[in-house]
């Protein structure tokens, strides 16, 4: 039987404050550096670092992989959910515009997606699939996965059989939480199981 763990973290705050940001690209600000820096301690071991494409998660991944002298890939679909019209805009800029629209996205993500968006259901196939490749592709080893809210939120309901609209809403995600994931491999298939999440 073999066991593979992945530690899950959200990136640190960005540069530009609270907003839809998605796809937008901005940094770290240097809160979000600190933070990211206080969430790792000196007893953490990884074998592999993973990491979403973007900036706020790719620079720090790179930094500690660095640090700690460890192979780092860049995971292009760990990519965080496309929020469409609602990208850079903050929530009250989006209530404003749109109404109800985001409360009933929160409320029943499948049902209201964003104009332009990804669709909840294929972000969630895609994460899926990523997740089945990297668990496969380092079976055995401590992994270390630097990513997104909506990516964590993706991956639990993988792990935990949730509803991705249920994933989405019923987790709090806030900046450099950590999950952590166990999957033993054994005779009856691969065994999920949430060890830890904030």
């Amino acid at each position: 039987m073999s066991t593979t763990i992945f530690d899950l973290i959200r990136h640190g705050e960005p540069a530009g404050g609270q907003m839809y940001r998605g796809h937008k690209d901005d940094p770290l600000s240097e809160q979000g550096w600190q933070q990211m820096r206080n969430a790792i301690t000196g007893d953490d071991q990884w074998d592999h670092i993973l990491s979403s494409p973007l900036l706020r998660c790719r620079e720090f991944a790179a930094e500690l992989a660095k640090e700690k002298n460890l192979p780092m890939t860049v995971a292009h679909d760990f990519k965080e959910i496309s929020f469409g019209d609602w990208e850079g805009k903050t929530r009250e800029q989006v209530a404003q515009e749109y109404g109800d629209h985001q409360a009933n996205f929160w409320r029943d993500a499948e049902s209201h997606p964003p104009s332009n968006a990804e669709t909840i259901q294929d972000f969630h196939q895609r994460i899926g699939e990523a997740w089945a490749l990297w668990q496969n592709t380092l079976k055995g080893q401590r992994v270390l996965l630097v990513c997104h809210g909506g990516v964590i939120r993706m991956v639990l309901s993988h792990v935990l059989s949730i509803a991705p609209s249920k994933a989405m809403a019923g987790f709090q995600v806030p900046y450099a939480c950590r999950s952590r994931v166990r999957l033993d491999a054994s005779e009856f298939g691969t065994l999920s199981c949430l060890i830890r999440h904030g």
